[in-house]
């Protein structure tokens, strides 16, 4: 009874909020057959945080209400099973015509097809096709239930020109909730915390989420981030939505701090350079549009700062590179049903709501007034891609299929999921003094997605000088500099493999690659009657290795190559003896190449011309490790949940999450592996979480066998001269040289004479600090091709390198440098490096491998799973954790 009474307080207690009738559009009659979110859900727009449950429902109830003007199509499922939607309405005339709309915009997509003269009459016909997407980031509560008041003001609003207006002229596409794992954590998080009435104080529990949070997805993925990577399936299924309809106008909308107003486009510096001009007067014709709707409310916005379009994997800037007009907007959150600002002043779930609510009619008005100028620049951006493409001194780019053939495949195909038109070469070919394997690829500039191939695969892309010499003047105030994400993604450097450059097109026999397809493996001869081979290099033998051994099946791997009939196999090399094995060892083995790309070798004998045999002792057994991974705080949530994913998702291999909280006085035992993700931004770490007897057992643990793989952050607790796994030191900045130590303030110095500028500036500097942290740049290591952990890979590898950590080698007596970075002057893979970190982290480690007792630790100073899309250092990592069990020497 107490319980139902305190409830009832609660509903009573947020009803007087709205005790007097709120207004999200002052005037609107809205039609009564269509249902309000009262009516169907129990609660007013903005009274509550709907579910994702709730959402699905309000919306399933309005498209029962109206079938004629709105229809609900699922585009996919989260990781945990909900369903991803986009409802689509407009009028009952163009709700009919739907196939027609998405034919034409097809016909529109590619004007190598269609003439200017049928464009022109499908520009005069076609409405204009808008996307709106809510709640990408989990935690970011207005937008979904500002999707649910969009949809219902549409379908529902009387006598309303500016509504029929856009009926007539628009299809609206609206996706409610793009991240509803993370949307529904949010939730249930916020319910378990609310008291008696919401609570406006910023520190109540209401606003503050317990460790992941709930911004990412359920594998902690930042999902505003993955567009042209595509690990995630919400944003596979969202990418294909879009180019089944290529929208127009796609819209990004989002939640920033409290303190905040509203911010929408234009975006903020840096403009990327292969993004139209033409884009800036679109988003000018929306940004001040969005202004005379904001200033009639009386609305405080902000534009042209904090947030740009740079990176391409942003919902703000992918869908840009097809020809739309993408944007974010940014509205202060309440997190939660009311929230008090450091100013004093209260603001209310509600109206963050309506400004999201405003913002999406404030576009849809804009899309519907320039409908025919926005399918126009639509067509003419894809048209001038081709015909740039014609003009550029690089007309193809090339990748052969060699090295991590699987590699090469699934970059191909990402691509291809993109919609860029991708060719596989039926037979060898040759490019310059290169023969191309058959089943190399090739991507014609000279295409639609032009642009979007040339930022996704250039090296570098440049951002204008003026905005770095302003981050450069802000650095040297030691003011935070206004680069808001990474600033190098060449998918290349990401995947580690090589691309070539044709300056004429390549005219070989090929087809196109589509959309989700890689080849197949095969076993080359066989059955066998000793062994057979998988030589290792590929992340498809990785997944071939982890098959077989989860299957039972008894595999070995080679620490130093061997030629064997003319054949070279390389270190690492995939042995799996027939007689060891059951007598199902062929077919399985046949169908697991097939399935996983990888070409296996069956071999008749152990006797090999060069290098190790079978039964050398550089030979050793692998199992399936059971790996523990670090989960909770002081781990970040994304590098953490990257991790999981990376071996789970991508390599099939499972992993047991346990709280770090247990990490300390848990049994490890029955662990072969460790893995210490990088830590977040809470300001602890693993220090406190593993006091001193949590440190001596973790210490005995690896002295006992174990492999403990260490990532980042995790890397200065090990390293702690009390702790003494590690032994190394995270360095200074280096601007004063070795030895310069911090002095401590005195009452009084000697005087000191200021004859110039200089004197004063130098005079300000700190005397000791960290180095300068980085956005996110792509750097260059060296590896140590003698070392097992570096095993089937090339010379080098490409790592991404955030933050300010730079750790000092290990000695040669402590340990392994088994990657490092090289020299200053061919460090900088892509992207912007400040000038004294390009000089401090060159020949500084990347991966070490330092021994302890009978197990060993190997530390990378740079997340290898970063956003899971930096596959060229997949088979380092998994060398750790495969290999790495292996090479321990735990007591039988």
């Amino acid at each position: 009874m107490l319980l139902f009474l305190v409830r009832c307080w609660m509903v009573a207690s947020v009803a007087t909020l709205w005790s007097q009738k709120f207004e999200f559009w002052p005037g609107a009659q809205y039609d009564p057959s269509i249902p309000t979110m009262r009516q169907v859900l129990g609660y007013d727009s903005g009274e509550r945080i709907s579910s994702h449950a709730n959402l699905m429902r309000y919306m399933e109830a309005l498209a029962a209400a109206a079938p004629s003007r709105m229809k609900i199509v699922e585009y996919g499922r989260s990781w945990e099973g909900r369903k991803l939607i986009y409802a689509v309405i407009g009028s009952e005339a163009n709700l009919r015509r739907l196939a027609e709309v998405r034919s034409g915009m097809h016909q529109l997509a590619d004007p190598r097809k269609t003439p200017a003269e049928v464009a022109r009459k499908l520009v005069a016909g076609l409405p204009a096709v808008v996307w709106l997407g809510y709640g990408v980031h989990g935690n970011e509560i207005s937008s979904p239930d500002a999707a649910l008041r969009t949809a219902y003001h549409l379908l529902a609003a009387r006598q309303d020109k500016m509504v029929q207006e856009i009926l007539n002229h628009v299809l609206v596409f609206i996706d409610p909730v793009q991240n509803p794992d993370g949307r529904d954590r949010f939730v249930h998080n916020f319910e378990m915390a609310e008291g008696l009435e919401p609570d406006a104080h910023p520190l109540a529990a209401e606003h503050n989420e317990p460790w992941p949070g709930g911004r990412t997805n359920h594998y902690h993925f930042d999902m505003n981030r993955d567009w042209f990577a595509l690990t995630q399936p919400e944003t596979r299924g969202r990418v294909k939505a879009l180019l089944e309809w290529y929208p127009v106008v796609f819209v990004d909308l989002h939640e920033m701090g409290s303190d905040s107003t509203y911010y929408f486009a234009p975006e903020a510096d840096p403009f990327n350079p292969h993004l139209s001009k033409d884009l800036m007067e679109s988003l000018e014709w929306i940004g001040k549009n969005n202004a005379k709707w904001f200033d009639q409310f009386g609305f405080s916005y902000f534009t042209r700062e904090v947030y740009d379009n740079f990176y391409p994997g942003y919902g703000a800037s992918w869908p840009c590179y097809y020809g739309g007009v993408a944007m974010t907007y940014e509205q202060a959150s309440a997190r939660g049903l009311r929230m008090r600002k450091s100013d004093g002043t209260e603001f209310h779930f509600r109206d963050t709501v309506r400004q999201h609510f405003v913002a999406s009619l404030s576009t849809l008005e804009t899309a519907a007034r320039y409908r025919e100028k926005l399918l126009e620049k639509f067509y003419r951006f894809r048209q001038s891609a081709v015909e740039e493409g014609l003009k550029e001194p690089v007309r193809e780019y090339v990748f052969p299929r060699t090295g991590n053939v699987t590699a090469v495949d699934k970059l191909a195909s990402v691509l291809a999921e993109q919609g860029v038109e991708v060719r596989r070469l039926l037979a060898p070919t040759r490019l310059k003094d290169r023969e191309l394997p058959a089943g190399s690829y090739a991507i014609s500039l000279a295409q639609p997605a032009k642009r979007l191939v040339r930022v996704l695969l250039d090296r570098q892309v440049p951002m204008e000088a003026e905005f770095l010499k302003e981050q450069e003047r802000r650095r040297a105030r030691k003011l935070p500099d206004e680069i808001y994400d990474v600033t190098g993604w060449s998918l290349p450097l990401l995947y580690n493999v090589e691309m070539l450059s044709s300056e004429a097109p390549i005219t070989a026999s090929s087809e196109m690659v589509k959309p989700g397809e890689t080849p197949k493996g095969k076993v080359v001869g066989g059955p066998a009657t000793v062994a057979y081979l998988a030589p290792w290099g590929t992340s498809g033998a990785a997944r071939l290795l982890v098959a077989l051994l989860r299957q039972g099946f008894k595999v070995w791997s080679t620490d130093k190559g061997f030629r064997q009939q003319g054949r070279q196999f390389p270190a690492g090399t995939l042995i799996v003896k027939v007689k060891e094995n059951p007598a199902n060892l062929s077919t399985a083995i046949r169908d697991l190449a097939t399935d996983t790309g990888v070409e296996v070798v069956a071999t008749d004998t152990g006797w090999v011309e060069e290098g190790v045999n079978f039964g050398s002792r550089y030979v050793l057994p692998l199992r399936s490790p059971s790996i523990a991974l670090a989960w909770d705080v002081p781990t970040s949530a994304t590098s953490a949940g990257h991790t999981r994913f990376v071996l789970e998702r991508q390599y099939g291999i499972p992993v047991t999450a346990v709280r770090t909280r247990q990490l300390a006085s848990a049994d490890l035992s029955r662990f072969q592996v460790l893995i210490l993700p990088d830590t977040g931004p809470s300001g602890e770490n693993y220090r406190s979480m593993f006091g001193e007897n949590g440190a001596r057992r973790l210490k005995d643990w690896v002295a006992a066998g174990g492999t403990l793989v260490a990532v980042g952050g995790s890397i200065p607790f090990l390293a702690d001269p009390k702790v003494g796994l590690l032994a190394v030191s995270q360095e200074n900045r280096a601007k004063l040289g070795d030895g310069a130590k911090k002095k401590e303030p005195e009452a009084r110095v000697a005087g000191q004479v200021f004859t110039k500028q200089e004197d004063f500036d130098k005079a300000i500097q700190a005397d000791v600090e960290l180095p300068d942290s980085l956005s996110g740049v792509l750097l260059k290591a060296k590896l140590d091709l003698e070392h097992w952990m570096c095993a089937g890979l090339s010379e080098t590898v490409f790592a991404m390198v955030d933050g300010r950590a730079i750790f000092t080698p290990l000695k040669l007596d402590a340990g392994y440098n088994v990657a490092y970075f090289v020299g200053p002057e061919e460090i900088l893979g892509s992207g912007y490096i400040w000038e004294e970190n390009r000089k401090q982290l060159a020949y500084k480690p990347l991966v070490m491998v330092q021994r302890e007792g009978r197990g060993h630790v190997i530390a990378f100073t740079a997340d290898p799973n970063f956003r899971a899309f930096l596959d060229g250092m997949n088979l380092l990592f998994l060398n750790a954790v495969l290999r790495g069990p292996a090479h321990a020497r735990p007591a039988p």
